[in-house]
């Protein structure tokens, strides 16, 4: 269920949150303000406005009954009539159903339309913008907040998006302003992983209490994924083929849990790339491979890469790796190599536990080292380490690794995490993604040398 902020920013109404069902209505205009009314009449909401004060009494309501208030015959039909001022806001009763929220935000980037279409679920959803409009900064953005190819003819751009999909990039697009796009598109790419990163950060589940974080992991992943599930353990399995999965399958992994409770009151501290709690612990032990495992996520809709790659978010691996020892071994089946997310520091590609418990053969691990080399991240080497889920991946069979994801103490009040470093693992992450031409070739004789060694 989504709260009433989100259902506004989702159909396009400009409200300013205040406190939990009381909202700012300064920032909205008069008309836009009128139809918000409307609609939350049409809910049977129960909702009083005091100058430009809403405060909403009523819970929630699904999506669903949301929408159908603020639906009406024809709607849309009207678009074009409110283009006559550079800066005149939207009109968002004269904007199709599914794209009004789409088509506030772009303008509210000074990205300027003229026209609109949701594809009423028949056809590919079209936004016309205005002359002097510079379609470079729209197809960055897109190329940002989704995962599909959108399609730019002149002033025109084609999204290939369902109109549930439109809804999503909506509260995509709510983090990103006219500023961030005149900056590169890696620089985006950054700090709306550190914005991901300090939510994940923020949401409690120790080991055993993992709802919460799941729920809000699912949501992100599930556009991104042609398949997902939560086993009977609490796991999220996800699966999805790129460019036909005709190359390696890939296992990502990391861990919902936190081995304490996140502090109701704390405050995370910044200081230059070193973050750090203001009281018990960060969380980043494994808030931050989750946030590389959700960032390889998107990114990997527009690399080269070709195969499959399998998403395995552990629960309980705090108190005994619980959750990996639960997965069902037919989703690993098919499984070439796997990369974990949860190593302290940075640079470390881990192949062992303690030395005695081999995680790969050695010329996987070096693959990753040189990978590194190539893509000019220094000081990635191999190196043994302690217990993770990396174990029961290679108990299997399977050749695995697991990467430093910037943290370091752990499990304390002290711990810190290094946004530089846990940005890096995203990099290292894709590059190997990049090569897994090679990647394949190496595997294939991995294979075949234990083979003969067996015979």
């Amino acid at each position: 269920m989504k709260n009433w902020n989100t259902l506004f920013i989702r159909q396009g109404f400009a409200v300013r949150e205040i406190s939990t069902n009381e909202f700012g209505l300064d920032i909205e205009t008069k008309e836009n303000t009128d139809f918000l009314m409307e609609c939350l009449l049409n809910a049977g909401v129960h909702f009083t406005q005091e100058h430009f004060i809403l405060t909403i009494h009523s819970k929630p309501v699904s999506e669903k009954e949301w929408l159908a208030a603020a639906d009406f015959p024809d709607r849309g039909h009207g678009e074009g009539l409110w283009f006559h001022a550079e800066k005149e806001e939207p009109k968002i009763r004269e904007l199709d159903l599914y794209i009004s929220g789409l088509i506030r935000q772009l303008n509210r980037m000074a990205l300027f339309t003229m026209g609109s279409c949701d594809g009423n679920g028949r056809r590919h959803a079209s936004i016309r913008f205005r002359n002097g409009v510079e379609m470079d900064k729209v197809e960055k953005l897109f190329s940002i907040i989704s995962h599909k190819k959108i399609r730019i003819r002149g002033q025109n751009l084609i999204l290939p998006h369902t109109r549930a999909e439109l809804l999503n990039l909506v509260e995509k697009a709510i983090n990103i302003d006219a500023r961030m796009l005149e900056m590169p598109t890696e620089e985006i790419a950054k700090l709306l992983f550190l914005d991901q990163l300090e939510e994940l950060l923020n949401i409690d589940g120790e080991s055993g209490f993992e709802k919460n974080v799941r729920e809000h992991v699912m949501e992100i992943l599930t556009p991104l994924v042609d398949h997902m599930t939560v086993d009977s353990k609490g796991n999220i399995l996800a699966q999805k083929k790129y460019r036909g999965g005709n190359g390696p399958v890939i296992l990502l992994n990391a861990h919902l849990d936190t081995v304490l409770p996140i502090e109701p009151d704390r405050a995370i501290l910044k200081e230059n790339n070193i973050w750090s709690s203001s009281k018990g612990i960060l969380g980043a032990d494994d808030r931050a491979g989750v946030a590389v495992l959700l960032q390889t996520a998107k990114q990997l809709a527009q690399s080269t890469f070709s195969g499959t790659v399998k998403f395995i978010l552990t629960v309980e691996e705090e108190i005994g790796l619980v959750g990996a020892r639960s997965v069902d071994q037919h989703f690993l089946w098919d499984v070439d190599a796997a990369l974990v997310l949860d190593r302290r520091g940075s640079g470390d590609i881990v192949v062992s536990c303690g030395g005695y418990e081999e995680f790969c053969d050695k010329d996987y691990g070096l693959f990753i080292e040189e990978t590194a080399k190539k893509a000019g991240l220094e000081n990635w080497k191999c190196t043994n380490g302690g217990s993770s889920d990396t174990r029961i991946w290679a108990s299997m069979g399977i050749q695995s690794v697991n990467l430093s994801v910037g943290y370091i103490n752990e499990h304390t009040s002290k711990e810190m995490l290094d946004i530089e470093s846990c940005y890096n693992t995203v990099k290292l992450v894709n590059a190997v993604f990049e090569g897994a031409r090679e990647l394949r070739r190496l595997l294939y004789r991995i294979s075949r040398s234990n083979l003969n060694f067996a015979n």
